[in-house]
């Protein structure tokens, strides 16, 4: 995969209820017809996203939402389950936290510096899995997460220019405003050239977000004080909590969300929108987003690199009808602001 320099430095824009309202009936026409096979993936909340991520331009947000609806239907990430990751998450290198921010945002920890593995498709698989179990979580009146990044025992030799890359493009590719704040906690001086060479590749939106904090910094640590309850806040991170990641626990946890999840896609007949996970795929949908593909296959071409996480899925995919789909149906626009 080339991951391209962003060139998002425009300034963001600043719409009226009204022109945002109609961004998304735009956006919505074009996506068409896929805007009545997958009416979920088309509501206004996931439609807004994909606008705000490309500062409100309808073509290329369409264009987004059409590479993202693609990605979904060949790598199936509603399908990934514990049993699939589980030797992935056994150092705790990426965990949903048992605690939510001061919004009720759900908490991503990462740590970098736990690395266990050399399979870059194998890490992906579980970061698209742990941002499809953060995304199941949300409260109703949520779409945002908190990323907290621990770089205890991280090196250079921790990073891998090509997980990187991949990380990049999926998490900005195909799960845009997910990210409410990304803090970056305690990183040495030698990841100051590393953060320099990543930081061109990073949406400028994105970067903003980041924010740098240092456990002996008092100013920067009110950065803590200001999103989390410090008493729920692991030790590690500052907070008084003294239980850290335990992966018996973390396992029992993923494993009653599988079964959320399962349910959840038993009782929905048609793709679910980012808000929450794919169910099943409508065969038009595939020709249809092929042919999306098509039109610009050199932009993104690195979404077809990433095998399916379940064998056979694109099998099983083009037989399955979705049963009671409409059309899209319109809702106002939600969602926080950072």
């Amino acid at each position: 995969m080339s991951l391209k320099k962003s060139k998002s430095s425009r300034a963001e824009k600043v719409l009226s209820a009204v022109e945002q309202q109609q961004k998304i009936n735009e956006v919505r026409k074009l996506i068409a017809p896929l805007s009545d096979d997958l009416p979920d993936f088309c509501s206004d909340a996931s439609i807004s996203r994909f606008l705000r991520a490309r500062n409100w331009n309808s073509e290329k947000s369409s264009k987004m939402l059409k590479e993202t609806l693609k990605w979904r239907l060949q790598y199936r990430p509603e399908m990934i389950r514990w049993e699939d990751v589980a030797d992935e998450a056994k150092t705790g290198k990426i965990y949903r936290a048992d605690y939510q921010d001061k919004f009720g945002r759900p908490v991503l920890v990462m740590r970098p510096g736990f690395q266990n593995t050399n399979s870059v498709k194998g890490q992906i698989q579980y970061l698209v899995y742990c941002m499809e179990n953060a995304i199941l979580n949300l409260p109703s009146d949520q779409e945002q997460m908190v990323w907290l990044i621990d770089f205890q025992d991280w090196t250079m030799a921790s990073v891998s220019l090509k997980a990187t890359r991949e990380t990049a493009h999926v998490l900005q590719g195909y799960y845009p405003e997910r990210l409410a704040v990304g803090i970056l906690y305690n990183p040495s001086k030698i990841f100051e050239p590393f953060w320099k060479m990543v930081k061109p590749f990073l949406e400028q939106k994105t970067y903003k977000k980041v924010k740098f904090v240092y456990s002996d910094n008092p100013e920067s640590q009110k950065v803590m004080l200001d999103l989390f309850d410090m008493d729920k806040l692991e030790s590690a991170f500052g907070g008084h909590n003294q239980n850290g990641f335990d992966f018996l626990n973390f396992a029992n946890r993923m494993k009653e969300d599988d079964k959320k999840m399962n349910a959840l896609l038993s009782s929905r007949g048609s793709i679910l929108c980012q808000d929450q996970p794919v169910a099943s795929a409508p065969r038009r949908s595939i020709s249809s987003l092929s042919d999306a593909r098509s039109e610009d296959s050199s932009e993104a071409s690195s979404s077809t690199e990433l095998a399916s996480p379940k064998s056979g899925c694109n099998d099983k995919l083009e037989k399955k009808d979705v049963n009671g789909n409409i059309g899209c149906k319109s809702n106002a626009v939600d969602g926080p602001q950072l």
